[in-house]
């Protein structure tokens, strides 16, 4: 086995996980299939146990069928059969250029294989034999070219001299023209046709391998009679040159020779000689009389940039006088080629957290015209997020990430290459790389609102769906996978242990019965949380408020038994008049609105004309005044109805009992002596606990006023009332209106239908017309004008030429002087 001793050059870039390399081999041609060119892993450096899983190979270009590398041991070697000539023609230099990628990480190394050339080709003449006419008194020094040979080997291989057969009239004579060595025959002695009419020579040439390789030609000079001027060119070589893909029949140059002789003599004719290849042929034609050579086939720079042809002059003597001269056409290169591009694709589908500089392709670009016409600029077509690096070598690059990339605005990207020669005018290629996003959980689940506000009426079937919530999430597959679960508090109180949430479409879903009056709102959270890895989440609060419905039925506070029973007995003087309270029914309902507002109205009455009872405040008046036929027991049947859609109802049973004015005062004092008695021991603690308590809530009061009125304009309202007119009193008011008259209820807030009038120990005052029935505009001051019996509150009113407004004062009760001072 042949084997070359590798030249090493290694040059290393480190381009993001790429590395480059380069060796140069030589080899010689004609060795047999599988000889050794070098070890190319041990010459890189590289592990041989992991070049099989790294894929250790060869890629791209036709040159590579020459030559295989063994993943096995990293050896290079030769894969099919090797002619220099073949491959190179003539060339000086036959380097095969090798690209070998190895991957994890990706490696990209080229490897130069020079193709030494070898002595396998003999000098061969193109005919086995030339006859050179000669006339007899040609002078010595005469010098004829004779037929040169042709050896397809180079330089030492190739004809290194030639060798003439021994004569007394002739010697071999060599002239180098370029690269080609040209015999000519050179006459010593002149010769004498008399003497001898042919002279039969060998010429022999002979190449520098070893061993040395040789070929023959016989040459027969044949003596003619005197023709003795030759023709001369005007030149010894011509040069010119020809752009390629000239049409046929264009005029490359004319040759010219002249002969001194006269008629036949003197007439020249042109022809090609020496050794002529035959596709210089079929591409050129040749003037027989003007010597014009003429297109007349295809001029491809890229098959071959440079013609020399040999043209001999002959005159028409006899013997015909020859002379010759070189002609060198010199191809000029157009740009009528095209780049081509080759793409080496290293991956198709890109993580869209690639980073910055992440190589997807390797893009190779070639261009087989020369200079500027050979030239290629690379570049991609559009805006996206990637860019080509070249490479250390020429017109190589790289298809590299340069900014980050979004699966969810764009998730696949056809790569426009467009590869443009510097060429007039320039030539373009275009080639497309499909490159696909792959998705990357980055995106957390969203809610399209938030907060979410639930109203729920009261009274839900237990587990029965009574909400829904819904995240959507911009990733893909299981990175948009949603689930749903609901944060906990923990511990007994915590609500939200009775909702349960479906984890897949988040219905949520009530697991008990909820109740207006236990729990009137509440919050959770549901969080959302992907299927990623590792997952995202997100949080969405749910307001939950709940809405009452008509759940209660009415519950009567007065009058009550003491079994428990909604029955009372009044007894009331003989002496009423018209329109003297009875007594009062008291309800509640602990239901809002229209649901709790409470209605009141007789279902039973012995006598329609006796009683009467107010719809909206349950009080009991005298219609007329008593007599003595009236009975002396009434029986009053109370219902009590809310107004709900489905209105629920309680009945209230009141006796009224008609008895003298004495006997009513005799048993007002002897219930009030009993209780006495009871409540005396109490009344000491219950006085102190009350005044201490009225005190601070004054003192309190004053020093809230105070900072009011000295931060807010006297027209300030409150948002604590419902009146348009109210001054800043820091107390809750509701009033209407029945028949003539109009109420206001002060104090906590209540439902309608609890509304207590004066003299029952509540915070109802009468209200006057608020109209001043004197026409006066002027400012009233402090006028008070009602007050509860017992409650200690007060109205006053105040006004100007704007109108008037009205406020609630609080002072301790059954001290008159301290309620009119709040008024002043």
């Amino acid at each position: 086995m042949f084997w070359i001793r590798p030249v090493l050059f290694i040059l290393l870039l480190c381009s993001g996980e790429l590395v480059f390399g380069q060796l140069k081999y030589s080899t010689p041609e004609e060795v047999k299939v599988g000889s050794i060119v070098g070890n190319v892993a041990k010459d890189l450096g590289l592990d041989v146990s992991t070049l099989t899983s790294r894929r250790f190979r060869i890629v791209s270009g036709a040159q590579d069928v020459l030559f295989e590398v063994n993943p096995n041991n990293g050896l290079l070697f030769v894969h099919k059969h090797l002619d220099r000539e073949e491959l190179c023609d003539r060339n000086a230099v036959c380097v095969m250029d090798l690209k070998i990628v190895v991957e994890n990480p990706l490696e990209i190394h080229y490897v130069s294989v020079d193709v030494i050339d070898s002595n396998d080709h003999a000098p061969s003449f193109t005919e086995r034999g030339t006859v050179i006419e000669i006339a007899e008194n040609t002078l010595s020094g005469a010098r004829f070219q004779l037929q040169g040979a042709r050896d397809p080997d180079i330089g030492i291989n190739s004809i290194q001299r030639y060798k003439l057969s021994h004569s007394d009239h002739f010697q071999l004579e060599i002239r180098d023209r370029g690269e080609d060595k040209i015999p000519f025959l050179v006459l010593q002695k002149q010769l004498d046709r008399e003497e001898k009419i042919n002279h039969s020579l060998i010429l022999s040439a002979i190449d520098g391998g070893t061993p040395s390789k040789s070929a023959n030609l016989n040459v027969t000079i044949r003596v003619l009679d005197i023709n003795d001027n030759r023709p001369i060119f005007s030149k010894e070589v011509y040069s010119v040159e020809l752009p390629e893909n000239s049409v046929f029949g264009t005029s490359v140059i004319k040759v010219q020779a002249t002969d001194l002789d006269e008629g036949a003599n003197g007439e020249v004719e042109y022809e090609f000689r020496g050794h002529m290849n035959s596709e210089v042929i079929h591409l050129f034609s040749l003037d027989k009389i003007l010597g014009e050579i003429r297109v007349k086939g295809e001029i491809d720079f890229e098959t071959n940039h440079v013609f020399k042809l040999d043209v001999q002059a002959s005159d028409k003597g006899q013997p015909p006088m020859t002379t010759d001269c070189r002609v060198i056409i010199k191809i000029q290169d157009v740009n009528d080629n095209k780049p081509e591009i080759e793409v080496t694709s290293i991956t198709s589908i890109v993580p869209e957290d690639a980073k910055h500089g992440t190589v997807i392709a390797l893009i190779s670009v070639t261009d087989i015209d020369s200079g500027p016409n050979g030239k290629v600029i690379c570049t991609l077509t559009g805006n996206v997020p990637l860019e080509l690096k070249p490479s250390f070598k020429e017109n190589m690059y790289s298809l590299v990430t340069k900014d980050t990339l979004d699966r969810e605005k764009i998730s696949n990207y056809d790569i426009s290459i467009t590869a443009t020669d510097c060429g007039e005018p320039p030539l373009s290629t275009f080639k497309t790389v499909s490159i696909q996003v792959k998705d990357v959980n980055d995106n957390i689940p969203e809610f399209p609102q938030n907060p979410l506000e639930l109203y729920l009426t009261e009274n839900n079937e237990p587990g029965t769906s009574v909400f829904s919530v819904s995240a959507f999430d911009k990733d893909l597959d299981d990175n948009a996978a949603i689930s749903y679960y609901i944060v906990r508090q923990g511990g007994h109180t915590d609500i939200t242990s009775f909702l349960n949430i479906n984890p897949e479409n988040g219905q949520i879903s009530a697991l008990k019965s909820f109740d207006f009056e236990t729990v009137k709102s509440f919050h959770f959270q549901v969080v959302a949380t992907d299927g990623g890895s590792p997952p995202l989440s997100s949080n969405v609060t749910v307001k939950v408020y709940i809405l009452d419905q008509n759940d209660n039925t009415p519950v009567i506070l007065y009058p009550v038994s003491s079994n428990g029973s909604a029955e009372g007995v009044v007894e009331i003087p003989r002496n009423m008049k018209i329109g003297d309270l009875v007594t009062k029914v008291r309800a509640y309902d602990a239901d809002i609105g229209y649901n709790g507002w409470l209605l009141f109205s007789f279902g039973q009455v012995t006598d329609h004309s006796l009683f009467s009872l107010d719809r909206y405040t349950g009080q009991i008046r005298t219609l007329r005044s008593l007599t003595e036929m009236d009975e002396a027991e009434h029986r009053l049947l109370i219902l009590v109805k809310d107004n709900g859609n489905v209105s629920l109802s309680a009945t209230a049973t009141v006796i009224v009992k008609l008895v003298e004015p004495k006997e009513a005062f005799a048993a007002s004092d002897v219930k009030s002596a009993t209780k006495v008695d009871q409540e005396e021991d109490n009344m000491t603690f219950y006085l102190i606990i009350t005044l201490g308590s009225v005190s601070l809530l004054f003192v309190i009061s004053i020093i809230v006023l105070i900072a009011m009125q000295c931060s807010k304009s006297t027209e300030y309202t409150s948002k604590y009332l419902q009146d348009t007119n109210y001054d800043g009193t820091l107390c809750h008011s509701i009033q209407y209106r029945s028949g003539d008259k109009r109420y206001m209820l002060v104090g906590p807030r209540m439902s309608i239908g609890s509304t207590i009038v004066p003299g029952s120990h509540a915070n109802t005052l009468v209200l006057p017309d608020r109209r001043n029935t004197s026409g006066e505009k002027g400012p009233v001051e402090g006028q008070e004008v009602g007050n509860g019996t017992d409650g200690g509150l007060h109205l006053c009113r105040y006004g100007d030429e704007r109108g008037t407004s009205e406020s609630i004062m609080a002072a301790p009760s059954g001290n008159r002087s301290i309620g009119r001072r709040p008024c002043r």
